[in-house]
């Protein structure tokens, strides 16, 4: 059963989502120990320009409706919250493969530390999303004006340099999406709202989008490599913005055309709990990737690719199952109270986990 407060075409959409973005590990991942190039990198190449656009777009589509809480609160449910996911599973990630899988207490240590300044591995995103509800606040009470702010975070995302540090790379190149989902949060529900009443011209306009992306992305200038992937005309910075935007948008409408269908169920469940997905899939990424290439039954890029996949998404949707059917390790993907700064009351008590109602969620 959907969740009330929840919006079908919104997880639909993070759904396909995280697909991607593990999608693109487990391919590059593949790559980077088999030196060859499968076609999950083709599939990553052309969603290249949106990928993690959407993510961060989709996040801040309901900012507007808990921007002007009380700070404490505030803070509570946009930053402590994905905080405490972030902390807890960089020790986990950082405990297994440095700690025990490499024997480096030193090593183990020292990445413990940076990750307080710099976000560890695919954490990144975790962390970036409190520092994005943090700054959109802090911008909210400076009465700092949306036309004044969209141009600097969209200039920062173009032309912005390469810093050492990790985190201010990152915040360059995907607080404008964020900002952007803020601000245009409207105008998204008008546009997904408009297309699931009108779906045959929903498929024409996803074709033509598709058609112009893939052309733009498969240009003079595009190579592909075992981990990494360039693009062609796309690259160009304005450009570039321009295609991450559109292709955010149109996996919102492609999140409204598939929520209609029951058979997809399984896929807005997923985005539901994608931050399950994201914290907890590479783990069984790496160690799935390297037994079938230590056995030998399985080596062929693409397929290999294929196979980690469905591994890394499945894994950590059992893992789920189990934790929820048992009560153990509840901690692991709902925040516990001693975790509040501002302690949910009962009928508050479902924003504690991972998988909050999409009014809260990112």
């Amino acid at each position: 059963m959907n969740n009330s407060t929840r919006m079908p075409w919104v997880d639909t959409a993070k759904g396909i989502s995280i697909i991607l973005v593990v999608m693109m590990y487990s391919a590059y991942n593949t790559g980077e120990y088999t030196g060859g190039v499968g076609f999950l990198h083709y599939v990553i190449g052309f969603a290249t320009p949106f990928r993690m656009p959407e993510f961060f777009l989709i996040s801040g589509l309901f900012l507007a409706q808990v921007i002007d809480r009380p700070w404490r609160r505030y803070i509570d449910r946009r930053a402590v919250h994905y905080l405490y996911f972030y902390v807890l599973w960089a020790i986990i990630s950082i405990g297994l493969k440095i700690g025990i899988y490499s024997r480096d207490l030193d090593g183990m240590l020292h990445d413990l530390a940076m990750a307080v300044v710099q976000p560890y591995g695919v954490l990144w995103f975790i962390y970036m999303l409190a520092v994005f509800g943090l700054v959109a606040r802090i911008l909210r009470e400076l009465r700092v004006p949306h036309w004044a702010v969209i141009p600097i975070a969209a200039a920062l995302q173009m032309w912005a340099p390469h810093p050492d540090s990790y985190a201010l790379e990152q915040f360059a190149a995907y607080f404008v999406f964020f900002y952007l989902g803020f601000v245009i949060a409207p105008l998204v529900f008008r546009l997904v709202a408009w297309t699931q009443d009108r779906p045959a011209m929903a498929v024409a306009g996803l074709l033509v989008w598709a058609l112009v992306n893939g052309l733009l992305v498969y240009s003079p200038g595009y190579s592909v490599q075992p981990v990494g992937t360039q693009m062609g005309l796309a690259a160009w910075p304005p450009l570039h913005l321009v295609l991450a935007v559109a292709g955010a948008l149109a996996l919102c409408v492609v999140g409204g055309f598939l929520s209609k269908f029951a058979s997809m169920e399984w896929l807005r469940w997923l985005g539901e709990h994608s931050l399950v997905v994201y914290v907890a899939f590479t783990i069984p990424m790496s160690l799935f990737r390297g037994a079938a290439l230590s056995s030998g039954l399985l080596t062929e890029t693409g397929m290999l690719s294929l196979a980690v996949l469905l591994v890394s998404v499945i894994s950590p949707v059992i893992l789920y199952a189990i934790v929820k059917r048992t009560g153990l390790g509840m901690f692991l993907f709902e925040r516990p109270a001693w975790a509040h700064i501002d302690r949910p009351n009962a009928g508050q008590v479902s924003n504690k986990g991972i998988a909050r109602p999409a009014r809260e969620a990112a």
